[in-house]
């Protein structure tokens, strides 16, 4: 299964990225999430293997009162500790779910450590949402930070989910 899904990752990649046809957002992957048990433990290791003398201190999400959160169309305490390593025009976020009620812990939960999201730069977030749900993807989160705005549609039919991102800076 996750031959098949590295494999549809790579067609996406080559599709966005070379298509000049109508496409949501504006086609730029800024992104590859990763779901973890232990932020501190994978940090070490990324870092490692991509040569990064220092270890990216985990942030951790807002709380509901500020992030807004909403999972399977209700609201979710759910926070996560994150951790980023910018390489070049692509970021591999590591997320450690805190809380069971997120896409991250019940991906975590089915499928294990590994591959969670490709995540794409868009405006007009509720537009690109009904784009992809006409294309049979399904919106499982949603919700606010510092700077933007975030969704996550599942899109089973390539078996990835997409993370749409907004930003509200200029």
């Amino acid at each position: 299964m996750k031959t098949m899904q590295i494999i549809a990752v790579m067609l996406l990649l080559v599709a966005f990225t070379t298509n000049a046809q109508e496409k949501f957002g504006h086609a730029n992957i800024t992104q590859i999430g990763l779901v973890v048990h232990d932020i501190e433990k994978a940090s070490e290791k990324w870092a490692a293997i991509l040569g990064y003398t220092e270890v990216p201190k985990p942030i951790i999400t807002d709380e509901f009162e500020k992030a807004n959160t909403h999972f399977e169309g209700g609201p979710t305490e759910a926070q996560a500790k994150l951790a980023f390593f910018r390489l070049g025009n692509i970021t591999i976020e590591l997320i450690e779910p805190i809380g069971k009620k997120s896409t991250w812990y019940k991906h975590l939960k089915k499928h294990g450590e590994g591959f969670h999201h490709i995540a794409f730069s868009v405006e007009g977030m509720d537009d690109n949402i009904k784009y992809l749900e006409k294309r049979n993807g399904k919106l499982v989160q949603r919700g606010d930070f510092t700077g933007g705005s975030y969704s996550y549609v599942d899109m089973p039919e390539v078996g990835v989910i997409f993370e749409l991102l907004t930003s509200t800076e200029n």
